[in-house]
């Protein structure tokens, strides 16, 4: 695995793809129009709509540049079944000197939702988890000083 390798789902895979087809057709029709409108009202290096059309323009057309790059480079990553932590696992930690459990998804940079528990294989915490497997103890340094957290599963 290397560090820019953009690991997805499938699912997020095809949500990109759906933003991507958006993006192509609606979005671009829509900057077009609003250049068409702000060329109309006349003198453009003094026209605001003109100029925020154009920083949309941009926008798109960045967004578009990156979500090709990703798709084009992506590894595809399904749940992972396996005694060891990868992409696509599924862990529960419980925390030294705490009471309950978390846990935690490890998925690319990309879907990282930390409500959902979802977190990056580069994140503090997981890209420690990754490599371990059940029963194993990890150290993650945070601001507040280091934290040890034991592996309690993983699916």
């Amino acid at each position: 695995m290397t560090d820019n390798t953009k690991y997805l789902t499938p699912e997020k895979f095809k949500e990109l793809e759906r933003e991507l087809s958006d993006l192509k057709t609606t979005k671009r029709k829509e900057v077009a129009n609003n250049l068409e409108y702000a060329r109309s009202l006349g003198d453009l290096s003094e026209n605001a709509e003109y100029q925020e059309a154009r920083e949309m323009q941009a926008a798109v057309e960045d967004r578009i540049a990156i979500i090709e790059n990703t798709l084009k480079t992506a590894e595809i990553v399904s749940d992972h079944r396996s005694d060891i932590v990868s992409m696509g696992s599924t862990v529960t930690v419980s925390r030294e000197g705490g009471s309950g459990t978390q846990i935690f998804k490890i998925v690319g940079s990309e879907e990282v939702n930390t409500t959902e528990g979802k977190i990056s294989n580069h994140s503090p915490i997981g890209s420690v988890l990754v490599g371990k497997k059940k029963g194993d103890s990890v150290t993650v340094t945070t601001p507040k000083g280091k934290v040890v957290y034991k592996i309690v599963s993983v699916a």
